[in-house]
């Protein structure tokens, strides 16, 4: 169901170019299941996905400059303009995930490190252009 009876108050809404190879990336960079996925008339883009991610879910599409350009991916806006964060418990969680991303074929933006605000923290690009940075607090209490 793309809309099910408690949606989250707020969730992120990925725009992207190859919507079917995004999903399968993001599967195997992150371990996501794919719960929900709408093809457009073409048969070839996504209309709408939901996708399960780090405990979370993002809904992602395919561009349709046909429709305006009011949402479209990274890679024709020249860059993401947002980080979607994922926290952690612990720091080999961060260096985990960040190796699978890798692995994956994300571009690392941020090795894993400790910050000075307290947490470990990496950052990647995954081959869509969407900015991912994974954290956990140094300290967990």
């Amino acid at each position: 169901m793309a809309f099910g009876p408690n949606p989250p108050p707020l969730q992120a809404h990925l725009c992207v170019r190859g919507g079917t190879e995004a999903i399968a990336f993001y599967e195997a960079a992150f371990g996501a299941s794919c719960t929900f996925r709408q093809m457009a008339e073409d048969g070839v883009r996504v209309m709408h996905a939901n996708v399960d991610v780090f405990g979370a879910e993002v809904m992602l599409r395919d561009e349709f400059p046909e429709f305006g350009n009011s949402l479209a991916s990274p890679v024709s806006r020249g860059g993401a303009s947002v980080t979607l964060n994922a926290n952690f418990r612990s720091g080999a969680e961060v260096e985990a995930a960040f190796a699978r991303a890798v692995r994956a074929g994300a571009t690392v933006i941020m090795p894993p490190a400790d910050m000075f605000w307290g947490a470990r923290h990496a950052r990647i690009q995954d081959p869509f252009g969407h900015v991912w940075a994974f954290n956990a607090a140094l300290d967990p209490r």
